[in-house]
């Protein structure tokens, strides 16, 4: 018999059922929410890197041409980008290797080096996309960009060479935190929230050239074939093992929300304001930028130029990162920013390189940006599936992943989401085809 000094046993079978008062249940927590921060990083830097210049760019052109038209996207590529990042980042944790790494070892050099090459296709157009909305976030301030590409392109190469993975990361992450500048901006735009959420209820679907055009943008630079690379190798690299993976799947989902929230909010800002008043020809987020200033006012411009420039700052890094990582775990040398430049001297070369001849790509005066901005992103959403192909037999397979494969749910959304791609850029050919045929122009 229980003494009358032993408290009575709950029915709470919950961990915290034994911490009756507010201080210990606190205690309790705290070292949990410890371990929980130290895993937190891939996932909200990766999907956070995804909303990058070329992405706040195309969400402009959405909320502008399309209003809240195109709103309804980012509630399935949310679940989407959950997923896909899920099965890199569990990849990545269970065998210890990078996504270009397994290709290698299990489909050979041949599929490797068409898995390298998609990627380099894209992601040439995507970092150039973002070292020139370095230079046009800058040139909202006065700041020429022969000026503050430069200078930039400078001190991401010092990060990477002269800094190490934990102070690195610690950047990333307050990066990914002032996107918070989109939700602000969103808000003071004065949208009409009936409308809004009326258009994700009942989605406007156009079977247009230019809907399809930017659906298919949209969803390219959600989920974007640089960010399976990127995840992966940066769990990889910062050396997450089997005890932190459900910690990591936390991670993984709270960045899918927050980017797709921060994308929401970008289109939202833009449809409020440029498609509401008719100025539905912006050619890129600086322009949008601009636009806002007398509808929404100086200070919205400002968040809007602000985020610009931190999300272009962001995905110069990363992306240039993520083909880094991918060539080297191809050629199976050593990778990642853990190690020093003598080290692991292919990694932050082929990095160094990269950033350089995009650099000089941008700078050639007279150069289409826009039109590269615009198109790198499109191009993501027609090349991904080949990738996403990959990341779903490898995370199907038993002998890389034993009893860490996709489930049944898992399966079908991906499946899901590769399909929609096909079909989309499909019906892009099609009515590119039948507009043509009708004199429409391109």
């Amino acid at each position: 018999m229980a003494s009358p000094s032993t408290p009575p046993l709950s029915s709470d079978k919950s961990p915290l059922a034994r911490y009756q008062t507010p201080r210990k249940r606190l205690a309790f927590l705290r070292p949990r929410l410890l371990v929980f921060l130290a895993v937190v990083g891939p996932g909200i830097i990766s999907q956070s890197a995804g909303n990058d210049a070329g992405g706040v760019t195309t969400y402009a052109i959405a909320g502008a041409q399309f209003g809240y038209g195109l709103l309804w996207i980012l509630i399935l590529t949310t679940i989407s980008y959950a997923v896909t990042q899920e099965m890199g980042a569990r990849m990545g944790i269970v065998t210890g290797k990078g996504l270009g790494e397994l290709i290698r070892e299990r489909y050979g050099p041949r599929w490797t080096l068409l898995a390298v090459g998609v990627l380099t296709i894209t992601n040439l157009g995507d970092t150039a996309a973002d070292v020139a909305g370095i230079g046009a976030a800058l040139q909202l301030f006065g700041v020429t960009k022969y000026v503050s590409i430069p200078l930039a392109v400078i001190g991401m190469y010092l990060l990477a060479v002269k800094g190490n993975f934990a102070r690195i990361e610690k950047i990333f992450l307050l990066s990914a935190a002032l996107f918070v500048a989109y939700v602000i901006s969103g808000f003071m735009a004065h949208p009409d929230w009936g409308s809004v959420f009326h258009s994700v209820i009942i989605p406007p679907i156009q079977l247009k050239q230019a809907y399809i055009f930017t659906f298919i943008g949209v969803i390219g630079t959600t989920i974007t074939p640089w960010g399976q690379f990127f995840i992966q190798s940066y769990v990889v690299d910062k050396r997450l093992t089997l005890p932190a993976l459900n910690l990591e799947r936390a991670d993984v989902y709270i960045g899918s929300i927050i980017s797709q929230v921060i994308a929401f909010f970008i289109v939202v800002a833009t449809a409020a304001t440029l498609y509401i008043h008719g100025q539905r020809s912006i050619t890129d987020a600086a322009d949008a930028a601009r636009a806002l200033a007398p509808l929404a006012g100086s200070f919205a411009a400002v968040l809007f130029g602000l985020g610009l420039l931190n999300a272009s700052l962001l995905g110069s890094m990363a992306i240039p990162l993520s083909g880094t990582y991918t060539v080297t775990q191809a050629l199976g040398t050593e990778f990642g920013l853990s190690h020093r430049l003598r080290d692991a001297p292919l990694f932050y070369s082929t990095f160094s390189i990269t950033v350089l001849l995009v650099t000089l790509f941008v700078l050639i005066p007279g150069m289409p940006l826009i039109t590269v901005m615009f198109i790198s992103q499109v191009l993501d959403g027609i090349l991904l599936p080949i990738l996403l192909l990959f990341v779903v037999f490898l995370a199907n397979d038993r002998s890389i992943l034993g009893k860490y494969v996709n489930g049944r749910i898992f399966n079908i959304i991906a499946w899901t989401t590769i399909i929609v791609l096909i079909t989309a850029s499909l019906l892009l050919v099609l009515t590119t085809i039948i507009q043509q045929i009708n004199g429409g122009g391109p």
